[in-house]
């Protein structure tokens, strides 16, 4: 008896034992040491007085009429309500009332027992937590909140809308729902050992839908930790930059683009000119240039208009384009004349190429357009040239089969005309 009174003065949780008069009182007969640490009374203020003592205004009524109903069904209560302590702070309070007979076959009940926690704390906690819930899911910016292992348990209702999945997809999957092949293992692997480590991700992921669209989420991850600096979770704030991405990519491909036929421009074929003379000088690989002029242009704009000489450019490119290797570049080089890159191709096939080319522009029909016909130089790449000494070369070769006649090939070896076999 006397180690379970110590057990009930001691426990942490407030113990309130009051008569079973329901009438007059009930009057309190008994509290621990934890009602008088949770509700600021002495034991000698409140002992004979009721519980009424902890009501106040935010006191909730319609509890009380259940209480009250309940205690007289001689049953057992579980309630929460707010409570007022001595100095009349409130505090939410969770009762659990349970009536007693004594002795145990007695068949009236004698007391109640009273056992109270204080959770205002929790309740604070858990306003705090709507509070932020609601407000992420207000956010317009998407944000993903994941366990330990990756598994998604919240999704703001702007990363759903954004990810283009239903919510019961999400929740419960990993964020490699989402994954795209725009980043590689070592990528992932990366922000894992950070995140892991306990640090902070910051980078800029690109995401699938489920129609295949691409979404660019720029995304901050954080973790969070407990009050034992365990990991709970990870929170990634984003923010959606798919059109700016889109827009950079435009910018980028009208600086790298002709306006015209969608073609490389010139500074695009002299980056790449550079580029790969470098990889054929360093590893001794062999590589040729073709440049081709339209022959008489000039009078098909003079005669049929500015117009129609646009469509034929635009033919022509679409035309010698289709013929071309993947790894080969054609691009427009000004004007009329076009530049093509041939890695991995010596002056003798670059040459059989153009030929090709030739006989395909000559046979190509553009409406409310003559044909027309091309002058084509070819040039290969010699041992310790520059970009300007093959571009100078393939141009003296183009107008050497201007000069001969148009409509031909030649192929200039290190200062030689050679003309191509037809």
């Amino acid at each position: 008896m006397e180690l379970l009174e110590a057990a009930i003065e001691d426990t942490a949780h407030s113990v309130l034992i009051t008569d079973a008069d329901l009438d007059a009182g009930p009057r309190i007969v008994y509290v621990n040491r934890g009602f008088e640490q949770m509700t600021g009374y002495r034991r000698d203020e409140v002992l004979g007085l009721t519980p009424r003592i902890l009501q106040g205004p935010k006191t909730s009524r319609a509890v009380l009429d259940d209480l009250r109903v309940t205690l007289e069904r001689g049953e057992g209560f579980d309630a929460e309500t707010i409570n007022y302590r001595k100095g009349g702070e409130p505090y939410s309070v969770r009762w659990h009332i349970s009536p007693v007979r004594v002795p145990a076959d007695s068949p009236s009940i004698t007391h109640y027992v009273s056992v109270q926690r204080d959770v205002t704390e929790e309740r604070r906690r858990e306003a705090q937590l709507r509070l932020l819930s609601a407000a992420l899911e207000a956010s317009g910016d998407p944000v993903l909140i994941t366990d330990p292992e990756g598994v998604i348990v919240f999704a703001n209702t702007a990363f759903i809308e954004l990810s283009g999945f239903d919510a019961e997809h999400v929740i419960g999957a990993t964020p490699a729902l989402f994954k795209s092949e725009e980043h590689d293992d070592d990528f992932f692997a990366a922000m894992w050992e950070r995140l892991r480590r306990g640090e902070g991700f910051r980078g800029e992921f690109v995401n699938r839908r489920p129609d295949g669209e691409k979404v660019h989420l720029e995304q901050t991850i954080t973790p969070v930790r407990d009050d034992c600096g365990e990991i709970t979770h990870f929170v990634a704030f984003g923010k959606d930059v798919t059109e700016r991405v889109q827009m950079e990519g435009e910018i980028r491909r009208l600086a790298e683009t002709d306006w015209l036929t969608g073609l490389a421009n010139r500074l695009t074929l002299g980056n790449r000119l550079e580029a790969e003379m470098d990889r054929c000088e360093r590893y001794q690989r062999p590589m040729a240039v073709i440049m081709f002029d339209v022959d008489h242009f000039k009078a098909v704009n003079d005669r049929y208009g500015h117009d129609t000489g646009d469509e034929v450019l635009k033919a022509v490119a679409r035309t010698v384009n289709a013929q071309l290797r993947e790894q080969d570049l054609l691009g427009r080089w000004g004007g009329e004349e076009f530049l093509i890159l041939l890695p991995e191709t010596d002056g003798a096939g670059a040459a059989a190429a153009a030929e090709k080319l030739r006989l395909v522009i000559a046979e190509m029909e553009v409406p409310n357009a003559p044909r027309v016909t091309a002058s084509f130089g070819v040039a290969e790449r010699q041992p310790g040239d520059t970009p300007r000494d093959v571009t100078r070369r393939v141009d003296q070769a183009m107008y050497q089969a201007k000069e001969g006649g148009r409509d031909r090939v030649v192929l200039l070896e290190a200062g030689r005309q050679k003309p191509a076999p037809r």
